[in-house]
């Protein structure tokens, strides 16, 4: 286990490789599990804010979920996470040419419709944070859709943490990313 401020990090966000390969598992982590993706509470008005300028980018029945059920839902956990479609993807899913699906808000940012990318549990993932008094515990979620990801990632040698850079820095800021990479570095080194 490492602490890195007010973060509790688990050993294998350090030691296990990953790299998504969206190739391989067809974004199966935006419809497998039991409910949609876990929202921060600060992203909820956003996702209201947004919801138009995304809209074109989502599916007729993706906007038809969120029309009627909302931008977002209290999950059976009574936590707030993304609606999901009849299907049992996620609302704001999407189907690329290739078959994957991706991310519609994430497709709107890109695009330069919108400045938020997409959730943060989205962003993060395969990792999860939990809250635990005032400390963030972050855990590697492993299941068997993220398999390539993890055979990916050993083959190219790309560590967890190294691969979420980008979405930990969001998440932390840059000086936390900074403090995690010592802490490893100093580790490894031992």
């Amino acid at each position: 286990m490492l602490i890195v401020g007010k973060t509790v990090i688990s050993d294998d966000i350090a030691e296990k490789f990953f790299a998504c390969h969206i190739e391989k598992c067809k974004g199966a982590c935006c419809v497998e599990g039991d409910s949609g993706a876990p929202l921060l509470e600060e992203e909820l008005s956003l996702l209201q804010e947004i919801f138009e300028k995304i809209k074109p980018f989502l599916t007729p029945e993706g906007v038809a979920t969120i029309e009627q059920r909302g931008t977002y839902v209290l999950d059976p956990d009574r936590q707030y996470a993304t609606p999901l479609k009849p299907s049992g993807e996620c609302a704001y899913a999407i189907t690329d040419e290739t078959g994957a699906l991706k991310c519609g808000i994430e497709m709107a940012y890109l695009a330069g419709a919108t400045t938020f990318q997409k959730p943060l549990s989205c962003h993060l993932y395969p990792i999860r944070v939990t809250r635990c008094g005032e400390y963030d515990a972050l855990n590697y979620h492993q299941w068997h859709v993220c398999r390539p990801g993890c055979q990916l990632g050993k083959k190219l040698g790309i560590p967890l943490y190294v691969f979420l850079k980008q979405a930990l820095v969001r998440a932390y800021g840059k000086e936390w990313y900074n403090e995690l990479e010592q802490i490893i570095k100093e580790r490894q080194a031992k």
